[in-house]
């Protein structure tokens, strides 16, 4: 004769809530792990503020910002500079300042000769800090935007 247990026999059973539970504690383990693992990758700068005194007057300028847009005008500080005088100042700003650093930079109408030539003024003063700076061209053709205007015609 079989006798049964007076203990009720349980079945197992797989819970689902508990599983859920961990699954999402997992992802977000995951998450945040991931997010402490990547590096910003950038530039420090060092911004000024409002209680920073300026910069004494004596003080030699360590930074030069020159410019050439079309006709070979060229640009110190937004200062216009004639064609005989970009060597003697390149020359005086390079004697006051061994380490001075130029940006260049130039308008898209430019001539590229005239840009190469005026770093080849400024390699000649004995100047090493060079940084260029570069606009992306506008996008040509794109919907909106319109070809430039034919010039008027002369009159003979």
């Amino acid at each position: 004769m079989r006798m049964r247990s007076p203990i009720p026999k349980k079945h197992a059973r797989i819970e689902i809530i508990p599983l859920i539970d961990i699954m999402f504690f997992l992802l977000a383990s995951f998450m945040m792990v991931s997010l402490s693992q990547t590096h910003m990758k950038g530039i420090r700068v060092d911004l000024p503020s409002k209680n920073s005194p300026p910069p004494p007057p004596n003080q030699p300028k360590d930074f030069v910002s020159i410019r050439v847009t079309e006709g070979n005008l060229i640009y110190f500080d937004n200062a216009p500079v004639s064609d005989e005088q970009i060597l003697p100042r390149l020359f005086e700003l390079h004697q006051s300042n061994k380490d001075i650093k130029v940006s260049l930079s130039a308008e898209q109408t430019a001539l590229h000769g005239d840009v190469i030539t005026l770093l080849d003024r400024i390699r000649s003063a004995g100047i090493t800090k060079i940084g260029y700076q570069i606009k992306a061209a506008p996008p040509t053709g794109s919907a909106g935007t319109l070809p430039p205007p034919p010039p008027p015609p002369t009159q003979p």
